[in-house]
Parts: structure tokens; sequence; C-alpha cells
């Protein structure tokens, strides 16, 4: 059985991601400053503060009474947005755990680490320097806008260097959107205040899907660094998406046809090279 470390796993997208790798026969150890409000029963819980590279360096090679290695590390592990503490402090927490993570990894030998980037490299939130075209894809420069997202490009920074050092390392970072779960969804859908969600194109990625785009990034047989955006296919809207932007951002090229309530965030990378399938959408729990 592979054991997978879960850094953050008591947050929202990190307790579906322990629930969905649990489900299906891994082996899962929650690291986390505070436990998980509804843990799977045979999931271990270890208290870890990623701020400590010598607690995370122990937590990655073994702790007594528990677990002697790890196989795999996912990290979610970070504030998850700005404007929660100073951005200063931000950037620091944020990226000191994700240094952290990654040389202990390398440490104790482990090849296969995924990662919680975002969707806010991608010229998020909307303004005066928006994203280049229309889908928004892996394939342009990241565009970071704030402490938050800066250090996120900082972080993917760091792990084009660390695959480079290792050829058999293997770093994914997946650029969440939004991640809504089903506690989120009687707010839906946001037509009445549509500027509300303009700041990411009205995208989101339903929790367990995050999961499951998880759980295939640490199944792929690749190796490097890659990215990926992660989004659910729909909108956070019942407007056609055409319409939205035509209102909002006429302005940017289009490089495909725009259909329906489809999402202005590709996630055809994960679909071709992880085998990425969403299942979730906020329009099952309409009331």
């Amino acid at each position: 059985m592979t054991r997978v470390v879960v850094t953050g796993g008591s947050g929202k997208l990190g307790r579906a991601v322990v629930r969905d790798l649990d489900a299906h026969g891994y082996d899962v150890v929650l690291l986390d400053r505070v436990p998980s409000p509804d843990k799977p029963e045979r999931v271990q819980f270890v208290r870890t503060d990623l701020g400590d590279y010598g607690q995370v360096l122990g937590a990655f090679t073994g702790v007594d009474d528990r677990y002697d290695h790890v196989d795999a590390v996912v990290h979610l592990g970070a504030i998850p947005a700005p404007g929660q503490v100073p951005d200063v402090a931000l950037i620091t927490n944020n990226v000191t755990a994700s240094i952290n993570v990654f040389h202990a990894a390398r440490a104790a030998g482990i090849k296969n680490l995924v990662w919680a980037s975002s969707e806010t490299l991608l010229g998020i939130p909307m303004g005066e320097h928006h994203p280049p075209y229309l889908p928004v894809d892996e394939d342009f420069t990241v565009r970071p806008k704030s402490s938050y997202s800066l250090g996120k490009a900082v972080e993917e920074e760091m792990a084009r260097h660390f695959t480079h050092w290792d050829p058999e390392l293997k770093m994914i970072g997946l650029r969440f959107s939004n991640v809504m779960d089903e506690t989120d969804y009687p707010a839906f859908p946001w037509d009445a205040t549509p500027e509300a969600k303009t700041f990411n194109l009205w995208s989101y990625i339903d929790s367990r899907d995050g999961a499951q785009a998880v759980r295939r990034a640490v199944e792929a047989e690749l190796t490097g660094f890659e990215a990926f955006v992660i989004a659910s296919p729909d909108t956070v809207m019942d407007t056609p998406t055409i319409e939205l932007v035509d209102r909002y951002v006429p302005d940017i090229e289009r490089r495909a046809d725009i259909d329906g309530v489809s999402s202005l965030l590709s996630s055809e990378k994960a679909r071709e090279l992880l085998g990425y399938a969403p299942e979730h959408s906020w329009r099952d729990h309409r009331a």
C-alpha cells in the first residue's frame, strides 16, 4: 500500500483529498496544526508545524508508533488566500512551508510530490493586466498580482530547479480554481451579482474533483515539473459564458469556441496527461 502524507489535510480541499485517497486504498497520514473534523478512522494524524524544517523532515522520514517511511507527499498546507494576514507574513508563511516540504522530501528520498499551486498565477484577479487569451491555459508566463500569488510563482520556480537537480523527481503543481463544496452551493448561481465573480472569470472547482486531480497527479507516471489548471468544466453562472465575455471582457483574444456555460479556465492539459475527469457540479445540488 502506498503511503501518502497530506499536509494541510484538515482544510476544505485537504479533507476531500484525504477522504478520496483513503477511499482508493492509500495509507494516508494527515499533517496539520489542527485535527480534521471528519478524518476517516484509519487515517493517521500527526500534529506538525510546516514552518519548522526539523518537524517536516521528521514527519517525512518516520514517526515512532505510526510509520517508518513515506512514498509520496501532497502539500496543501498554506494560508489559502490574500487578505487574511499582512502580505509579508503571508508570503513568508507559505513559501517557508513549501521550501521546507520540498527540501525535506528531497532529503527523505521521496520522488513523488504534488502541491497546490493556484489559478491566481493566470492573471487573476482580473483587472488591467488580464490573461492574454481565452480560454486560459498553462501556455503563457505566470503573472502574479498579490503576495499570495507571488508565493505560488516562487514555489513553481523552485520546483523547476529541484527537478533539474534530480531527473527522477516528479513535482506537479495543481493550479486550483476557487474551491467549493456542497455547503457553498445554496448561494449558487451568481447571476444576480456576476461582478462578484469576475475576479476569476466565474470559475470554481468542486473539492471532490480537486481531490480526484490530486490522486491522478500522485498516480501519474511523469517526471520533472508540470503545472496544470484544475477547474470545473462549467461556471458558477446560468448566464451563457459568451454573454459574460461580451459584457465584461470583450477585448480579450478568443482562441476557441465558448459554448454554453463552459469554464474559461481550460483543464484540457490535465485531462490529457493526468486523466482528470471531473464528475461534480453545483448544478447537481439545486434546491
